[in-house]
């Protein structure tokens, strides 16, 4: 499937970014033309089921296949959010990237026994600008306003493949290019055990103090400190 995209830059120097659920490239609406002004061409999509992509089934798997279906090979940088962290780690060795960064990525539950009802997030989509805002105090004014937009158009059948059961199985067994995982503070998916056996596995390993799950719009300065030496 091909995907919808967005641009920000010019040049050889390419950085992907890969959203999460419910989400879609408009969730970079600072890191896109940040990373542009670093010298990136930078390309954000939107996954299958968000955004102006096209629908169709849903899995991890499918999600990945879109990845490498759309986007181009050897870019010097991917960064995959949440349920985009687990899509790019299922793609990284065939996209192959010189680095990847999985902001908080969905592969497992900090709780291993915790059900992931896809319910949940069918009944967010209906979310108030109030709701949004009391669950997210340090967004910006403006990413509040794209999460209305982004959660209008999202398709909540693609919710559906976590099928109530716990978050297992994704945790990578090794990285396929060098590669970050940036952690909020108390991160509900990444767990301290999890953390040192992906450090013992090789990959890097930085929390972004007082930072939510969405980092980059809790904390955008925290964000890019800890990219420091990746970007």
């Amino acid at each position: 499937m091909k995907l919808n995209t967005r641009e920000w830059g010019t040049g050889d120097r390419i950085a992907l970014l890969v959203h999460g659920i419910m989400s879609d490239h408009r969730t970079w609406r600072r890191v896109g033309p940040a990373l542009a002004d670093r010298g990136y061409r930078v390309i954000a999509v939107d996954l299958r089921g968000h955004g102006e992509s096209p629908r169709g089934e849903y899995s991890p798997e499918l999600f990945a296949e879109d990845l490498v279906e759309t986007l181009p090979g050897g870019a010097e940088l991917a960064v995959g959010h949440s349920l985009g962290g687990l899509a790019l780690s299922l793609a990284a060795e065939r996209l192959a990237p010189a680095r990847a960064i999985y902001s908080d990525p969905a592969w497992a539950s900090a709780d291993p026994v915790q059900q992931v009802d896809p319910a949940i997030f069918v009944h967010f989509a209906r979310a108030t600008r109030e709701q949004i805002a009391g669950l997210n105090p340090r967004w910006e004014e403006a990413d509040i306003e794209v999460e209305l937009a982004t959660l209008a158009l999202w398709d909540t059948d693609s919710a559906a493949f976590l099928g109530g059961r716990p978050l297992t199985g994704y945790l990578p067994q090794k990285p396929a290019v060098p590669s970050l995982v940036q952690l909020a503070e108390n991160s509900f998916l990444i767990g301290p055990d999890d953390a040192g056996l992906l450090s013992e596995r090789g990959f890097g390993i930085r929390t972004v103090v007082g930072a939510g799950h969405t980092i980059h719009r809790d904390d955008f300065d925290g964000f890019f400190r800890s990219l420091d030496g990746w970007i």
